[in-house]
């Protein structure tokens, strides 16, 4: 998971995600075979242990033996409110054991078929240790019934220590907090529509509908009042930790980094006082007056709400904003990115944005620079400028059809390192190992917004846990 870019930046720590386990085997072969069960209780205790290392809550609802048990299960589960319920056949067992835990919780369910070892000994195996083994019999009944009956199911075969095997169950966990973090978040949006901005119009309430949870709508005077009341005391100390986190420009002014200090502080109450788990803004303003202003010093305190796992962009980009919110809850970071130029000269595609940074991903120390004129924008002061950590990187955005239907696209590449433009902006260079022109006719092309989530190390496989268990649509370019 992502680290702390500075001491002075504490992440908020999110709810945790809820794990339900039930694990089982069919009575009928406990008289018959007196040493199966305890082996195949170690084996439900091990599975046990190795979830609880995957940064999540475990509910363990015990070990079941016929249908009655499962219903008990259920119930168990049902009140934990779980994100996930994982079924470890441990043998086999019979579909009626499982699909009412699944129908009565509700929660996504992923089918486990791990057995001890690597392969069996067939020399000296008798009926009882091979059934110790024989998780994936009842494997596509499981599926069978379970799609019968109109639940999804995913699941995952390998043995108990099996590290491949580890690695796709902890996609699966991922993929459960990313979609829990929907349907608990609160999401702010506040100010107006940068004007014009067709493709990045979002109805908040396709949000509830597709992803679950609230939008907070907001207004400009809402981080104005809160603007208002921060005190000396707390802008100083403001000062003292940006001087901490960033390198600061010649550029940058005195009374813009101070006003931009004070802003920050109005942002974290702001986000205190209504809950938010991610943040989207856009103010125009006028000619130096107040709401501009606010709206122009957000930069500083929105990177560092960032790097505490609350994404905070620009321009009103709402659905940006809730995949920066997935790629931060994947560990990837996540910050707020447009393209800017293609460089044929080096075959990469050199990507950024004026604006919030996710501090955490930064390939150093990032700077921060005094900026007389926001461009496209209105307003001035200090801006932040980075590049994102050199090496595997995976582009997130939320796109919407026609329809409003919403879906996942992302690309795979790799942060290099070379010239950058030294602008205010976040700005890096990737190479997608394939012509920049051709790529960017494809990553246009697959109805993407103008603005997406850039993330460190390769996440399209976890990506596709994510669309699957929101049951949203993916492209890959």
């Amino acid at each position: 998971m992502l680290t702390e870019p500075h001491p002075g930046i504490a992440r908020i720590a999110p709810r945790k995600t809820r794990v339900g386990l039930v694990s089982g085997g069919l009575g009928a072969y406990w008289p018959q075979f007196p040493n199966l069960l305890p082996q195949l209780q170690e084996s439900a205790r091990r599975v046990a242990q190795r979830l609880s290392q995957l940064d999540c809550e475990v509910i363990d609802a015990g070990f079941i033996s016929d249908p009655r048990e499962g219903a008990a299960a259920a119930e168990t589960l049902r009140r934990a409110d779980c994100d996930l319920v994982i079924g470890f056949l441990t043998t086999y067992m019979t579909a009626n054991m499982l699909v009412p835990v699944a129908q009565r919780t509700g929660a996504p369910v992923l089918l486990l078929n791990l057995q001890p070892t690597e392969a069996m000994d067939h020399a000296t195996f008798d009926t009882g240790a091979w059934l110790a083994y024989c998780g994936a019999c009842p494997l596509p009944e499981m599926t069978n019934a379970f799609r019968r009956c109109g639940i999804d199911v995913r699941s995952v075969s390998g043995y108990l220590e099996s590290d491949a095997a580890w690695l796709r169950i902890g996609r699966w966990v991922k993929a459960a907090g990313v979609r829990a973090a929907f349907r608990h978040g609160r999401h702010g949006l506040l100010g107006h529509l940068y004007p014009g901005m067709m493709d990045v119009s979002t109805d908040p309430t396709l949000v509830s509908a597709q992803l679950g949870g609230h939008v907070e709508i907001l207004e400009i005077d809402d981080l104005r009042v809160r603007t208002e009341k921060v005190t000396e005391a707390e802008t100083l100390a403001r000062m003292d930790l940006a001087r901490d986190v960033f390198q600061l420009d010649v550029t940058v002014a005195d009374d813009d980094f101070r006003w931009a200090a004070t802003v920050s502080v109005a942002l974290d109450r702001l986000v205190e006082d209504f809950d938010l788990d991610s943040l989207a803004y856009y103010h125009r303003g006028l000619d130096g007056e107040t709401h501009e202003r606010v709206g122009a010093g957000m930069i500083l305190g929105a990177s560092l709400l960032t790097a505490r796992g609350i994404p905070a962009c620009g321009e009103f980009e709402l659905r940006t904003s809730l995949a920066m919110l997935l790629m931060d809850r994947l560990g990837a970071g996540g910050s707020f990115t447009e393209l800017q130029a293609l460089n044929f000269t080096d075959n990469v595609v050199e990507m950024g944005h004026d604006g919030p940074a996710h501090l955490a991903i930064s390939s150093g120390k990032p700077m921060l620079r005094g900026l007389g004129v926001f461009h496209g924008k209105r307003g001035w002061g200090v801006s932040v400028e980075f590049d994102v950590s050199h090496g595997p990187v995976t582009l997130c955005g939320l796109a919407q059809d026609r329809t409003g239907r919403f879906s996942l696209v992302a690309s795979e590449g790799r942060a290099v390192p070379g010239p950058l433009l030294a602008i205010g902006n976040t700005s890096s260079r990737i190479d997608f190992g394939r012509d920049p022109g051709e790529w960017t006719d494809d990553w246009s092309a697959s109805g993407i917004a103008h603005h997406w989530a850039l993330g460190t190390g390769h996440r399209v496989a976890e990506l596709r846990a994510v669309a699957e268990l929101l049951d949203l649509p993916i492209t890959v370019v």
